[in-house]
């Protein structure tokens, strides 16, 4: 969408609510774009009218403006999240007596289950990353080992520095969303594996990132799905499978395995519970399998 010149009207308010967004809620620059480039859609609509003389009623001809877009379900969410927040701010500060945005309500969120690999399948793709000959097989191999070891975002792996990782603890600490950091444990293949990585010529020894391209520089979130889209091509693996979809995997088999959905949260960064709760769909089959085994008239 091309941006539209705005207006003292609006340009202001929208610059100290970015400001604001930044200083106080340690939003992400992903978020300070998206909401920006949806509040600016908002003001095209609104068409010179005067933010103190929004009410409810405009809002919901907005939607249904929206809606008459046809855009998808996540980008009409958004728009909701970011006129409420915006509005919030505004009847904070005092620059709208009222704010129209407190009963608006939101589409529900589709729950969509995870994509993940089985532990053989995941297991397979680090085997096959082990015996690669590729350009820099000991970055791919420690590249994939940690992204299922820790269960991290991709963008949190491209921004880890080499000091992130103790070795010693077994921990890497991580800077998740909303720049909140957190320690998460690494197993000890993953370990080893980056310690051979780091030994290597492959990696600058003056190189501030952990993982860093053939020029020396920071690899970027890009170029991890390129590489983890050509190992699952090597398995033999589903091509839609990501980077997030080996989180999705990590966080499935503790899951599985045992492990306690609290200790998964904190470990995923996850700021609230329901969103790890969606893992515990995915293992219904292996309480099914519990049942049929132990269950004396299943």
């Amino acid at each position: 969408m091309a941006e539209i010149e705005l207006s003292r009207e609006y340009a202001r308010p929208l610059a100290e609510f970015q400001e604001y967004l930044r200083s106080e809620r340690n939003a992400s620059g992903h978020t300070l774009a998206a909401y920006g480039s949806d509040l600016r859609d908002f003001f095209r609509f609104l068409d010179g009218r005067p933010l103190a003389s929004v009410r409810i009623p405009v809002l919901r001809a907005y939607l249904g403006d929206l809606f008459g877009r046809k855009l998808g379900r996540a980008t009409l969410i958004r728009r909701v999240a970011a006129l409420r927040t915006f509005f919030r701010f505004l009847s904070r500060r005092g620059a709208v007596e009222v704010n129209p945005a407190a009963g608006l309500r939101s589409p529900r969120s589709e729950r969509r289950l995870p994509v993940f690999l089985e532990i053989e399948a995941a297991c397979h793709l680090l085997d096959l990353a082990l015996k690669s000959a590729g350009r820099f097989p000991k970055r791919d191999l420690a590249l994939l080992e940690l992204l299922y070891s820790t269960g991290v975002r991709v963008s949190e792996l491209v921004g880890l520095d080499i000091n992130a990782v103790d070795f010693v603890a077994g921990l890497v600490s991580v800077k998740g969303k909303g720049r909140r950091e957190r320690l998460v444990p690494v197993g000890d293949r993953a370990l080893r594996v980056l310690n051979d990585y780091l030994a290597s010529p492959e990696r600058p020894a003056a190189a501030r990132a952990l993982f860093t391209n053939r020029f020396g520089g920071r690899l970027t979130g890009r170029s991890v799905e390129r590489l983890v889209k050509k190992y699952c091509l090597l398995a033999g693996l589903p091509s839609r499978v990501t980077p997030h979809t080996l989180r999705h995997s990590f966080a499935t088999h503790l899951l599985e395995r045992g492990a306690d959905l609290r200790a998964i949260q904190e470990i995923l960064g996850h700021r609230n519970i329901t969103t790890t709760q969606v893992y515990t769909h995915l293992t219904t089959r292996t309480l099914k399998e519990a049942y049929r085994n132990f269950f004396p008239r299943a």
